[in-house]
């Protein structure tokens, strides 16, 4: 019973990790555009620079992310982009 328990657990944990992109606020700064490459919704910072994706359907997304860390960008997952870490990188 426990290792059903486990399962079930781990299966949903998975599910909601790879949803909740999704439903998560906005990247810093992001815009998007299917006619053109937009301007960031905020200006940058000191050490900030700006992300750009063109995504295969036609979509182009920009945002801020810090000089320091990657743009990360999911396809896969409903077009989601965000800043990674000096750590983990986009994981």
């Amino acid at each position: 019973m426990f290792k059903t328990f486990m399962k079930v657990t781990a299966a949903s944990m998975l599910a909601l990790s790879l949803s909740a992109p999704a439903v998560l606020a906005a990247a810093d700064g992001e815009a998007r555009s299917k006619s053109g490459w937009p301007k960031p919704t905020r200006s940058l910072k000191a050490n900030e620079k700006v992300c750009k994706y063109k995504f295969s359907d036609g979509e182009r997304t920009v945002w801020i992310c810090d000089k320091a860390v990657p743009c990360c960008e999911w396809e896969a997952i409903g077009n989601y982009v965000k800043c990674g870490t000096t750590v983990t990188g986009c994981l």
